[in-house]
């Protein structure tokens, strides 16, 4: 199993995406407290950290949180906008602190559509320059993608030109967008129906798949992914038995432990050999119930898959252990 935890280090951002999840709020997040939250992961035997936001490049002690990750024996991420990235001296100085994983924000290669969601005309502009930093830096950098309503139709165009650009890149993880947020409340028109992305993200599967990539995805049901479920987020824990830790930083949401992946299902969902593999509809409030259907995919061939994966990338690991003493674990 590889367990990863997330950290807040700050809620501010230097963007204004219209379908954030966590927007700014007034309380401030401290080393301290980090530090803390870093020791609570480690003890759990957590394989890894996530540092968040907001933007974490903002954090004023974002240097001193990774070098302490890096004490206890935690991998150390960022999920960032790459906006500060662009400038080298940043990615420089994070480096220097032991970051050697990057993950990047992008949800459109149309300029105009970035820039609309996330109220930033210089985005995408600076995100060109965020990947040309990190692939000249040979880290390593994976793409998130925060499906919504303006990009569901070009998932797979975005896919081709990030690949095309930047053939460095070699994992994707897309999240169906959380829509229980003030930002989506605030901004329905982002929030897609599945059916406006299952050919776009099929195509965007389809083309990683034949390129030898990797990919995940997040909040979408197996219905609606079936040839690909082995890359469900929320399949994967629940076949191997995995959690999560997050630290938020608002006072309401405070520590939060997953272990169960399990959302709403339909009627139909009865009749699916899937149900037992597949969490199902995600805030069924804002995605109609209606669009699930059954589907008569072999479940184990799903585990085979999943755990098969694993069993390949430990004999890898077996076949290099004296080259290398580090691990490799599935995204979030």
């Amino acid at each position: 199993m590889a367990n990863l935890g997330y950290i807040q280090v700050t809620r501010a951002c230097n963007q204004a995406c219209r379908f954030c999840s966590n927007p700014p709020i007034e309380r401030r997040q401290t080393f301290e407290r980090v530090a803390a939250e870093l020791l609570d992961l480690a003890e759990r035997h957590y394989d890894g950290v996530i540092f968040t936001g907001g933007e974490p490049t903002l954090a004023p002690f974002l240097d001193q949180a990774l070098r302490q990750a890096s004490r206890l024996g935690l991998e150390a991420r960022i999920i960032t906008n790459g906006q500060l990235l662009a400038r080298p001296d940043v990615l420089e100085r994070l480096l220097a602190s032991g970051l050697d994983h990057v993950h990047v924000s992008v949800h459109s290669y149309r300029p105009q559509v970035q820039a609309d969601l996330t109220q930033n005309p210089e985005s995408l502009a600076n995100i060109t320059k965020a990947l040309d930093n990190l692939g000249r830096a040979g880290v390593t950098t994976d793409i998130n993608t925060v499906i919504c309503a303006q990009n569901a139709d070009h998932l797979h165009e975005t896919i081709s030109w990030l690949i095309t650009e930047y053939p460095f890149l070699h994992h994707f993880v897309w999240n169906n967008l959380d829509p229980e947020m003030n930002r989506c409340r605030d901004n329905p028109d982002v929030i897609p129906r599945l059916s406006d992305f299952e050919l776009s993200l099929h195509l965007a599967m389809e083309r990683l798949q034949a390129t030898k990539r990797s990919f995940r995805v997040e909040r979408v049901p197996l219905c609606y992914m079936t040839e690909f479920a082995f890359a469900s987020t929320e399949t994967r824990k629940i076949v191997k038995g995995e959690e999560r830790v997050v630290h938020f930083l608002d006072e309401q949401k405070g520590t939060v432990r997953q272990t169960q992946w399990r959302h709403t299902k339909a009627a139909c969902c009865r009749q699916c050999r899937l149900d037992e593999l597949c969490a199902g509809l995600y805030a069924p409030d804002y995605f109609p119930i209606e669009e699930l259907y059954p589907v008569f995919t072999d479940p184990d061939s799903i585990r085979e898959a999943i755990v098969g994966s694993r069993r390949a990338r430990a004999r890898r690991r077996d076949d290099t252990s004296d080259a290398s003493t580090g691990s490799n674990s599935d995204q979030p």
